[in-house]
C-alpha cells in the first residue's frame, strides 16, 4: 500500500506533520490505524507518538487549524486528545514501562521509538508510518506485523509470557483481536495465555466485560468463546459458562454438551440481531442446567425448572460481571424465564389464553424472545430443523393474531385501584388487588374483553359477592 499517498489525502496528517517539524519532534502513526490501513479497514481513531511531549504537540496541532478544535489533556497519562470532526486524535510521548507482579499498571518512562512499539501488546499493533520529512510515508514494521496479517496470526512483539505477565488484559486482548478478524492465536503465544491465565485475577471486572462485549458483538462469537475456554481464561471470570461443557451418560443415556450448545444459539441470534443484550440472553438462556440436572431412569436426564432458575441467577452474573443493573438486565432475565413458552405454543390446540399470558408477560420483548426461541433450535437433523421453524411461524402468525384482536402486549388493567376505591368508598386495602386481579385473570382467559366497560361490568360483580356497595360519593381516602 502507499501510505504517503493515504497520508497526502487528509488533512490532518498535514498539520500533525507540520506541527511536529516546527517542534522539531519525531513523529509517527501508530497502533490501530496503521493496522487497519495495512488491511485496508476504516478507523476514526488516529494514534500518534512522538520522542518528546504528546501533550505539546497536540497543542501545536489544535493551533494549526483556523477553528477551535476540542482539545483534552490528561497530564498524569502524558496524553492528549484532539476531536476533529467524527475523528478522535490521541498524542502521546514515546515510552517504555516495567511492571509489578501484583499490578497491571506500569512504571513508565521516556522511551525510543523501538522501545514504545516493542512494548505493545502484539506485533499487529507494532507499526508506524512515518511523518518525518526523511521518511516521510515509510512503515516501520520492527516485529513483522504487516507479515503476520498476511498470516491472520496474533503474535506478541516479546516472548509471550513477559508480554501477559506484565499486562495480563493482553490475553483477552489477543482472543478480542482474533475474533474480530478472524485471525489465529500464534501456538507459542496461545500456550503463554493458558500458562498466565489465573493473572487476570489483578484485572478490574470492568476492564474484563468491556473485552468480553467487544468478543460478544464480532459476528461470530463461538470462535471467541472457544478460545477464552481452551486457554482456561472463561474459568477465571465466568464459571457457570465453564460448568455447561461436557456430558454426562448412564445406561448409554446421555444429554447434549451444553456449552457447545449455547455457543451454537449464540451464533445463531447473531444471524438474527446485533443487539448485545439478546446475545447475552442467548448466552444464559441454560445456564442453570447443570443446576437443574437429574437422571430419570424412564426419559433419560432432564433439567426441569432450568428457565426459572437460570432467571434467578441473571442479577447475580451480572453485578459481578459489573453489567448494567437496569432494564437491560431485567430484559435479559425475563429472555431466560419465557425462553421455552413458545415451545409448548406450537400446538395446534393451542389456547388464546396461553397465547395472550405470552404476550402480557413478554411484552414489547416478543419479537426478541422468537428470535431466541428460533436460534435455540440446534439440532443436526435439518428436516426436525425445518419443521421446528415451520412451528415458529404458525406461533408467530397466532400471536399476531390475538394481539390484533386483544390488544396484550404491555397490557395494563382497563380498571385502576383508584376507580374502585371511588367506586365503593373503600380506602387502600387488600381487596382492591383481588379485584383488579380477577379482572386481569378474566382478560387473559377471554371471559372478557380487553375493554373498560366489560371490565366495570366485572368489577360491580366481583365486589357483590365480596359484599361491597357503590360509594354514594368518592371517597376521600
Amino acid at each position: 500500500m502507499n501510505f504517503k499517498s493515504h497520508l497526502d489525502q487528509h488533512e490532518v496528517f498535514g498539520k500533525v506533520t507540520k506541527a511536529a517539524a516546527k517542534l522539531g519532534l519525531e513523529t509517527y502513526v501508530v497502533g490501530g490505524y496503521a493496522r487497519d490501513l495495512v488491511l485496508n479497514r476504516s478507523s476514526k481513531d488516529i494514534d500518534f507518538t512522538c520522542v518528546g511531549s504528546g501533550i505539546e504537540l497536540a497543542q501545536e496541532v489544535a493551533r494549526q487549524f483556523d477553528y477551535h478544535v476540542p482539545l483534552s489533556v490528561f497530564k498524569n497519562f502524558g496524553t492528549a486528545m484532539l476531536k476533529l470532526d467524527e475523528y478522535e486524535l490521541e498524542f502521546v510521548g514515546a515510552r517504555k514501562e516495567s511492571y509489578r507482579s501484583d499490578s497491571r499498571k506500569p512504571v513508565v518512562e521516556d522511551g525510543t521509538l523501538e522501545e514504545d512499539l516493542e512494548r505493545r501488546d502484539f506485533t499487529i499493533n507494532a507499526m508506524a508510518i512515518s511523518l518525518n520529512a526523511a521518511n516521510y510515508g515509510d512503515l516501520l514494521d520492527p516485529f513483522d506485523g504487516q507479515k503476520d496479517i498476511k498470516r491472520k496470526l496474533i503474535r506478541t512483539p516479546l516472548e509471550p509470557n513477559i508480554t501477559f505477565s506484565d499486562d495480563p488484559l493482553r490475553m483477552l486482548r489477543a482472543v478480542r483481536f482474533a475474533a474480530q478478524l478472524n485471525f489465529d492465536i500464534d501456538a507459542d503465544t496461545f500456550f503463554a495465555v493458558s500458562e498466565n491465565a489465573d493473572r487476570l485475577k489483578i484485572i478490574s471486572a470492568e476492564r474484563i466485560i468491556d473485552e468480553l462485549n467487544k468478543i460478544i458483538a464480532t459476528p461470530k462469537p463461538s470462535y471467541g468463546f472457544k478460545l477464552l475456554f481452551a486457554g482456561k481464561l472463561l474459568h477465571q471470570f465466568f464459571s457457570e459458562m465453564v460448568d455447561l461443557q461436557g456430558v454426562d451418560s448412564v445406561d448409554d443415556k446421555s444429554h447434549k454438551d451444553n456449552f457447545y450448545h449455547t455457543l451454537q444459539v449464540l451464533d445463531n441470534v447473531c444471524l438474527l440481531s446485533d443487539n448485545l443484550w439478546l446475545r447475552w440472553a442467548a448466552i444464559l438462556h441454560d445456564i442453570a442446567k447443570p443446576a437443574t440436572k437429574r437422571f430419570n431412569q424412564k426419559v433419560g436426564w432432564t433439567f426441569h425448572g432450568h428457565e426459572d432458575k437460570g432467571a434467578r441467577m441473571v442479577p447475580e452474573i451480572f453485578r459481578r460481571m459489573k453489567l448494567p443493573m437496569d432494564e437491560r438486565m431485567k430484559y435479559v432475565q425475563n429472555l431466560v424465564r419465557l425462553h421455552l413458552r413458545p415451545i409448548a405454543l406450537v400446538k395446534d390446540e393451542v389456547t388464546d389464553s396461553a397465547l395472550r399470558r405470552l404476550l402480557f408477560d413478554a411484552g414489547d420483548d416478543i419479537e426478541d424472545l422468537m428470535k431466541l426461541c428460533r436460534a435455540d433450535v440446534t439440532s443436526k437433523n435439518n428436516s426436525k430443523v425445518k419443521r421446528y421453524l415451520q412451528n415458529f411461524d404458525k406461533v408467530d402468525q397466532k400471536l399476531k393474531e390475538v394481539e390484533e384482536k386483544d390488544q396484550m402486549r404491555n397490557f395494563q388493567p382497563p380498571i385502576s385501584g383508584e376507580e374502585i376505591m371511588e367506586t365503593f368508598g373503600i380506602p387502600p386495602s387488600k381487596i382492591i388487588g383481588e379485584i383488579k386481579e380477577e379482572i386481569k385473570e378474566a382478560i387473559l382467559e377471554g371471559k372478557i374483553h380487553n375493554n373498560p366497560e366489560q371490565a366495570r361490568e366485572l368489577m360491580l360483580e366481583i365486589a357483590r359477592s365480596k359484599g361491597l356497595s357503590t360509594a354514594s360519593k368518592p371517597s376521600k381516602s
